[in-house]
C-alpha cells in the first residue's frame, strides 16, 4: 500500500464518495508551549578546536541536557555524568549533538528559524571535518569526544553514531525551511549535510546489499549502527532535503536506508512481534519504543519516493494497538514486557508512526498518555508550562524531573496535535478518565508447580533478557493461570538452541500443540548462542481456562508465559479500542455506546455504525475496531 491509494479528507480517510470519518470539534487553543525548552536552552562562545567550525560568527545555540525538579517545585538546568565542581566540568558534558539536533527540529517545525539558526550553527560546530559529530560539549564550550561512562563509538566523531544519524535529520529538516528564506545557510547546511553523507556511504551504504544472519535471520548490514530506530531518524531528514530538491545521493541513501528499515518488519498477526518493525539488527528478540521511528521513516521516505507503506502498515495498524491493550510504548520487550518504563520518546515515536500513515483516531489513543492514560493516571504534559515529565514507571511512579528528551518529544508530539486538532480534543478526552485494560499479560515460568529453576550468571543474554533473570526446565510443570473470558493465544517464551528437545501444552483434556526447542538458526552476529522466542502455540485456550500443563524432553528453557486475548481491549474516558488476533471476523459485546469504527488488518476502514452500550461491533481479523461516545 502506498500513500497515493489512501485520500484525506478534511483530517479524515473516505469511505466511500458519501462517507467519511468524523472526530469530536478541536479543543481551543494550542497544545504547544516552547517555555521549557526556551527555559533549557543557552549560548556559548567555545574556544578554538581544530577543525570544528560553523556559519558566521558570534556565540552558539546550544541546549542543557537535563533539568532536575527542586524541592520547591522550580527547575534546575544539569548537564550528564559526575560533575567536578573545580573545573566546571560535567564527566560527559553540560550540552550535546543528540538533543541539539532534536530541539533544532522542533523549532523549525514552529517556525522560530532565528532560534533553529542558532542551535543548527551549535550542531555544525560540533561536526568534524570526518562528517562525523563531537557529541559532547562542557558548559565553556570546550569539547569532550570521550566522556566518562564511555559512549560508542570513541572517541564519539570517529565513526557512525546515533548522534549523527539526528544530525542529519536536524540539517535535512533546516536546508528545508531556510532554502527560501536564508539561501547564503541553506546552502551551508547543505554543504554540511552532504558531508554527513559522504560519512554513511563510507561508513555504512559501503555495506549496502549485504545481510547479517542473525539467529538464522538475514538482516540489513547497512544500518546506521546496526539500528532501524537509529536509521529512521536520518531517514527523516534525509526525506526532507530531497523532497526540498537534495542531491541524486541523498536520494540514493534515502532509498537504501528505507529499503533496509523495511526489511526489520516481523512476525505476523498471530506470531510474536505482530508485524512491528524491529529496532535493531543484532537481535530478533528486542523490541523497545524509545526511538522506534521506523515507521513515520518509511512514511516519509515513501511520500518522495512512492515506496510501498505496507511494513509500516503492520506496525502501526497491526502492533501498535496491541501495544496500547499491553499497557502501552514500554522501553523493552526482550522479548517479554520486562522494561515497562515509558517515556515521550517512545509515546511520540508511536504518535508520528500512526499520524504518517492516516490512523488518526489510533492516533488519540496513543496521544492520550500525555493526558493521563497511562500508568499513573497523571498527566505526563503540562501545557501551561510546556513541561513533559521524564517518564512513568511499570508500578506507576512519575519522574517529575523534566529534561531536554523529554521536552523535546513531547513538544513535536503537541505541534502534531496542534496540526491535527480533532486528534488533540479527543485524545484529551481519552485522557481524562479511568484506564481499564485487557491485553497481554505474562506468567513467569518459575511460578509453575514442577520443575528446576535455573539462574543464569546475568539475565542480559546480549541480544535479549531472561524476564525474572531465570528460566525453568522440566519434565513437567503445571501453571494456575488468571481466568478471562475471552480466549487467548499462549505464547510460551523459549530458548531455542541447536540440541533437541520438546514440550508439550495442554489444557485439562485439550491439546494445545509441540514446540520443537532445536530449532535455532545459525548463530551469526547475534551475541548469545540461542535465542528466546515466543512461540505461538496453533490452539488457543478455552474461555475461564485456568490450568496450563507442558510436558518436556530433552534441553528445555521457558523463561515464561504470554497470554494474548484474542480480541484484546483498552478502554479509556468516552473510548473503547479492541484489538484482534484472530484469523476470522467477530462480534463483540461493548461497555459503551457511540460510533464504533472497524478497520482491517491492512488499516482501511471496513465500516461504521451507531451502536449501543451492550450491543455487538465488528472486529476484522487482525484489525482493530474504535468506539467513541
Amino acid at each position: 500500500m502506498t500513500v497515493s491509494r489512501r485520500t484525506v479528507l478534511g483530517g479524515a480517510f473516505a469511505l466511500g464518495a458519501a462517507s467519511t470519518v468524523t472526530l469530536p470539534a478541536s479543543a481551543s487553543g494550542r497544545l504547544s508551549n516552547l517555555a521549557h525548552l526556551d527555559f533549557l536552552r543557552t549560548s556559548v562562545t567555545p574556544p578554538a578546536a581544530a577543525g570544528h567550525t560553523t556559519y558566521g560568527s558570534g556565540p552558539l545555540g546550544v541546549l542543557w541536557t537535563y533539568a532536575d525538579r527542586q524541592p520547591d517545585g522550580s527547575y534546575k538546568r544539569i548537564g550528564g555524568g559526575a560533575f567536578d565542581p573545580v573545573t566546571n566540568t560535567y564527566g560527559q558534558g553540560a550540552y550535546n549533538a543528540d538533543d541539539i539536533s532534536r530541539a533544532a527540529v522542533v523549532y523549525l517545525r514552529s517556525q522560530r528559524l532565528d532560534v533553529a539558526r542558532d542551535l543548527l550553527r551549535g550542531l555544525t560546530y560540533l561536526q568534524s571535518p570526518n562528517g562525523n559529530v563531537v557529541l559532547w560539549m562542557q558548559p565553556d564550550g570546550t569539547l569532550n569526544p570521550s566522556a566518562d561512562p564511555v559512549e560508542l563509538p570513541d572517541p564519539s566523531d570517529s565513526g557512525p553514531s546515533y548522534w549523527l544519524a539526528r544530525t542529519v535529520w536536524a540539517l535535512g529538516e533546516g536546508y528545508s525551511a531556510f532554502r527560501r528564506v536564508d539561501r547564503g545557510f541553506a546552502e551551508f547546511l547543505r554543504a554540511r549535510l552532504e558531508l554527513a553523507i559522504a560519512a554513511l556511504e563510507r561508513q555504512v551504504l559501503v555495506r549496502y546489499g549485504q545481510w547479517n544472519i542473525v539467529d538464522g535471520r538475514r538482516l540489513p548490514a547497512w544500518l546506521i549502527v546496526n539500528g532501524a530506530d537509529a536509521t529512521s531518524e536520518a531517514v527523516l531528514g534525509l526525506a526532507a532535503y530531497v523532497r526540498a530538491g537534495g542531491s541524486v545521493r541523498a536520494r540514493r541513501a534515502l532509498a537504501r536506508f528505507a529499503e533496509g528499515i523495511a526489511s526489520m518488519s516481523a512476525g505476523s498477526t498471530r506470531v510474536w512481534p505482530f508485524r512491528a518493525l524491529l529496532p535493531w539488527g543484532e537481535s530478533i528478540a528486542d523490541w523497545h519504543a524509545w526511538g522506534a521511528q521506523m515507521p513515520s521513516a518509511l512514511a516519509a521516505a515513501s511520500s518522495v519516493l512512492g515506496t510501498p507503506l505496507t511494513p509500516a502498515i503492520g506496525d502501526t495498524a497491526g502492533f501498535t494497538p496491541l501495544l496500547l491493550t499491553a499497557g502501552g510504548p514500554d522501553n523493552g520487550w526482550l522479548p517479554a514486557p520486562i522494561d515497562r518504563t515509558q517515556i515521550a520518546y517512545g509515546v511520540d515515536a508511536r504518535l508520528q508512526g500512526v499520524l504518517a500513515v492516516g490512523l488518526q483516531h489510533l492516533a488519540a489513543f496513543v496521544a492520550a498518555w500525555y493526558f493521563g492514560a497511562n500508568r499513573a493516571g497523571s498527566p505526563m504534559y503540562d501545557p501551561a508550562t510546556g513541561r513533559t515529565y521524564d517518564g512513568v514507571s511499570g508500578d506507576g511512579v512519575v519522574n517529575r524531573n523534566s529534561g531536554a528528551e523529554s521536552t523535546i518529544h513531547g513538544q513535536l508530539s503537541m505541534l502534531a496535535l496542534d496540526a491535527a486538532p480533532a486528534v488533540a480534543s479527543l485524545a484529551q478526552q481519552l485522557g481524562a478518565g479511568p484506564v481499564l485494560r485487557s491485553g497481554l499479560s505474562v506468567v513467569e515460568a518459575e511460578s509453575a508447580a514442577g520443575g528446576q529453576v535455573v539462574t543464569p550468571p546475568s539475565a542480559w543474554t546480549g541480544e535479549s533478557q531472561w524476564s525474572n533473570g531465570s528460566y525453568l526446565t522440566f519434565g513437567s510443570a503445571n501453571w494456575t493461570l488468571p481466568p478471562s473470558a475471552e480466549s487467548r493465544l499462549v505464547l510460551p517464551v523459549v530458548n531455542l538452541v541447536n540440541d533437541p528437545g520438546h514440550t508439550t501444552w495442554s489444557t485439562d483434556s485439550l491439546a494445545l500443540g509441540t514446540i520443537d526447542h532445536g530449532t535455532a538458526g545459525p548463530q551469526g552476529i547475534s551475541a548469545a548462542p540461542g535465542v528466546l522466542q515466543p512461540i505461538t502455540l496453533p490452539t488457543a485456550l478455552p474461555p475461564y481456562a485456568t490450568q496450563l500443563k507442558a510436558e518436556g524432553s530433552g534441553d528445555v528453557q521457558v523463561d515464561a508465559i504470554l497470554l494474548l486475548p484474542t480480541i484484546s481491549s483498552l478502554q479509556l474516558a468516552g473510548g473503547l479500542l479492541l484489538a484482534s488476533v484472530e484469523s476470522h471476523p467477530r462480534n463483540v459485546s461493548v461497555p459503551i455506546g457511540g460510533t464504533a469504527y472497524s478497520y482491517t488488518a491492512s488499516g482501511t476502514l471496513h465500516s461504521r455504525r451507531r451502536v449501543s452500550p451492550s450491543s455487538r461491533v465488528a472486529v476484522q481479523p487482525g484489525g482493530f475496531t474504535v468506539v467513541l461516545a
